[in-house]
């Protein structure tokens, strides 16, 4: 399976959804290839934000990517591709050209332990804000991404894409 997260500058959100899906899939020993892009080119080339990296490494994460831009080739590529708020969502629908990469495309939240209850959850950008707003961001990630493990092994997550895909 190979995952693509994704929000808008690809330096908080997506590359801290990469770096622990990558360990919650490695633990729950599920193999799977995931990546990081952005919607938008900022950062390009650039290491994830410092305050992505010191909150991921505190919790054990690594990180081994740099900040791209998603194509549609990306969407190609992936089997799923997360993104993280309403606003990626819609910037990821505009660039797809087919129904196989829209069909592809979900709301990182749609996994969210809260999603029945609380609808689907947007990852808010932490870009600017202190320290905290990371934390927050890598508490509601770690959850999303429990979720997703959860719907991978209990093999849920083709109705899930289904019930959510594209909202």
């Amino acid at each position: 399976m190979r995952i693509l997260t994704v929000c808008l500058g690809n330096i908080c959100r997506s590359p801290a959804a990469e770096s622990v899906l990558v360990h919650k899939l490695s633990q729950a020993d599920i193999d799977a290839e995931v990546a990081s892009a952005g919607t938008a080119d900022y950062h390009i080339g650039k290491d994830a934000h410092d305050l992505t990296r010191k909150v991921g490494h505190e919790r054990g994460y690594a990180f081994t990517s740099v900040a791209d831009q998603v194509t549609p080739t990306h969407l190609d590529q992936a089997d799923l591709v997360l993104a993280m708020d309403q606003s990626n969502l819609e910037n990821l629908l505009a660039i797809t050209e087919n129904d196989e990469q829209r069909a592809k495309i979900i709301r990182f939240g749609a996994f969210g332990s809260t999603v029945d209850d609380d609808g689907i959850a947007n990852v808010p950008d932490p870009y600017g804000n202190p320290e905290e707003a990371f934390v927050d961001m890598y508490n509601q990630i770690e959850d999303a991404a429990e979720g997703l493990v959860t719907a991978i092994q209990d093999d849920s997550l083709a109705s899930i894409q289904q019930r959510y895909g594209n909202q």
